[in-house]
């Protein structure tokens, strides 16, 4: 009942895998605008960090069932859980050029 339990929380984490993966981190730059876009990495971190914790740990978990079907699943999380790094980093990278330019100042 556990892994059924978990393989669920897995599959209903999958949208916010996907918004962590598909969403720019400055929306007009990838409009081919050069604007700051000061709430864009914010909503990225906020899909992201969440789908990396919970890919990362599901890949962990599930790896130590160790039957075959359970290393397939944990592959595929660590995937997903990979996929998501570079899209922090343009976050991260993109929060401390607006910090550094001064341009998104509250």
């Amino acid at each position: 009942m556990q892994a059924v339990a978990g393989y669920l929380v897995l599959l209903l984490a999958m949208p916010l895998a996907a918004l962590a993966i598909v969403s720019p981190a400055n929306e007009y730059r990838a409009q081919g605008i050069a604007a700051p876009d000061c709430d864009g990495p914010l909503q990225v971190l906020s899909f992201a960090l969440p789908a990396i914790l919970i890919y990362a740990a599901g890949a962990l978990l599930v790896y130590r069932a160790g039957r075959r079907f359970h290393r397939l699943v944990s592959l595929l999380c660590l995937i997903i859980a990979l996929a998501t790094v570079p899209n922090i980093a343009e976050a991260v990278h993109e929060l401390y050029r607006n910090a550094t330019d001064g341009e998104c100042r509250g």
